[in-house]
């Protein structure tokens, strides 16, 4: 995230609405770019917000609108696409 905007504001609830779907069983750490400049750097962040996956090799991440759970969760293997879709 990048300090105390509206966008950072949507991913900081964005956070929670993925937290509370996977029932508490994630930790998603946040990152303010701002305050932390050399953590960002160090964990590849090139843009806000990314959600990083750093469990799996390479590390997966998603860059941008993270307010679609439903988007998130099967990007990340959380939920399978539908097949009847």
């Amino acid at each position: 995230m990048a300090g105390d905007t509206p966008g950072a504001g949507r991913a900081r609830r964005s956070r929670l609405d993925l937290i509370e779907a996977l029932h508490g069983k994630v930790a998603i750490e946040v990152v303010d770019i701002i305050d932390r400049p050399d953590e960002a750097e160090k964990a590849g962040i090139l843009a806000t917000p990314t959600l990083s996956d750093e469990s799996v090799v390479p590390p997966r991440r998603l860059v941008g609108d993270i307010s679609d759970v439903a988007r998130v969760l099967e990007y990340f293997g959380y939920l399978k696409k539908d097949s009847a879709a």
